[in-house]
C-alpha cells in the first residue's frame, strides 16, 4: 500500500514539474519575432528551436526581431526598447543579445545588455557583423540568421570559460586538410608547364666546360673599386591603441547596452 502511495505522489510531482516547464516556455517571449515576414513558417520555428536551446543553455537569451519600418526612430534605441519592454534577458542584469532588422530603411542593429556586453566586445561585434550583413544584403535572410545564431553560440560558450572574443583573441577560421592537397596538386602542374615552356626556349643553348667560357674576351675591364653607400632602410610602426572591451551607452529605459549598429 505504502509502495503505491509513493508510486501515486511521484506521477503527481512529475505531472507538476511538466506542466511548470511548459508554462515557463510559455510565459517567456518568442525569440524570433518576424513582423517583416521574411522566414517561412519552418525556418521560423527551426531557429526559434535554436535560439531556445542556445539562450537556455548559457542563462543569455539570444533574440532576433524583424519589422517593416522604424518610423522615423533611431534603430539603435529601437533595438534597446524592444530589448527592456518585451520582457527578454536572464537574471538581475538582463544578459542577452538582440539582433533587430529594419527592412524600409534597410538598418540593423545588436543590442547587448548584462553579460552580453561581456560576452560581445566591439571587436567581436565587428566581426559578427562581417559574417552576416552580405548574406542581408543579399536577401539571404535565414542563412543570416542562422550564422548569427551560430556565432553568439560560439561567443557565449567562450565567454562563459572566461575568455571572450576580443582584441588579440578572435575566432580562427575553419582550415581543411584538403585545401593543403589542392594547392600542392596546382602547384605542381603550374611548375611542369613553367619549367617546360622555359626549357622548349633553350634548346639552342649548350653547357660549358668553364666559366671564362661564358665571357667574350676584352669585354671587361676593372679600372675603379670603391664602395658607395646609397641609402637606409628605416622601419616605424605606430603606437599600439587599447581598443579592447565594449562600449556602452543608455537606453530609454536607463538601463545599459552594448552594440552596434549600421545598414546592408
Amino acid at each position: 500500500m505504502k509502495k503505491r502511495v509513493l508510486a501515486f505522489l511521484c506521477v503527481i510531482m512529475l505531472c507538476m514539474m511538466n506542466l511548470m516547464t511548459v508554462f515557463a516556455s510559455d510565459t517567456h517571449p518568442s525569440r524570433v519575432v518576424d513582423d517583416a515576414s521574411l522566414l517561412s513558417s519552418s525556418q521560423q520555428a527551426d531557429l526559434q528551436s535554436k535560439l531556445d536551446s542556445i539562450s537556455n543553455k548559457y542563462s543569455v537569451d539570444v533574440v532576433i526581431v524583424t519589422t517593416d519600418s522604424l518610423k522615423g526612430k533611431n534603430v539603435t534605441a529601437a533595438a534597446d526598447d524592444y530589448f527592456d519592454y518585451n520582457g527578454y534577458g536572464f537574471g538581475s542584469e538582463g544578459d542577452g543579445i538582440l539582433l533587430y532588422i529594419a527592412m524600409d530603411e534597410r538598418e540593423w542593429a545588436m543590442s547587448t545588455k548584462g553579460f552580453g556586453i561581456t560576452a560581445f566586445t566591439d571587436r567581436g561585434l565587428s566581426y559578427i557583423e562581417d559574417k552576416f550583413k552580405p548574406m542581408l544584403s543579399e536577401g539571404e535572410y535565414y542563412k543570416a540568421f542562422d550564422t548569427f545564431a551560430d556565432l553568439c553560440d560560439d561567443f557565449i560558450k567562450e565567454a562563459k570559460n572566461g575568455k571572450p572574443y576580443d582584441s588579440g583573441h578572435m575566432p580562427k577560421g575553419k582550415f581543411k586538410v584538403i585545401y593543403i592537397f589542392e594547392s600542392l596538386v596546382i602547384g605542381v602542374v603550374m611548375s611542369f608547364i613553367v619549367v617546360s615552356c622555359m626549357k622548349g626556349q633553350l634548346k639552342s643553348v649548350r653547357a660549358k666546360a668553364e666559366a671564362t667560357d661564358y665571357i667574350k674576351q676584352g669585354s671587361f675591364n676593372l679600372t675603379t673599386q670603391r664602395d658607395t653607400f646609397l641609402y637606409s632602410n628605416v622601419t616605424s610602426k605606430p603606437k599600439p591603441q587599447n581598443n579592447s572591451g565594449s562600449s556602452t551607452h543608455s537606453s530609454s529605459s536607463g538601463s545599459s547596452h552594448g552594440g552596434s549598429s549600421g545598414r546592408f
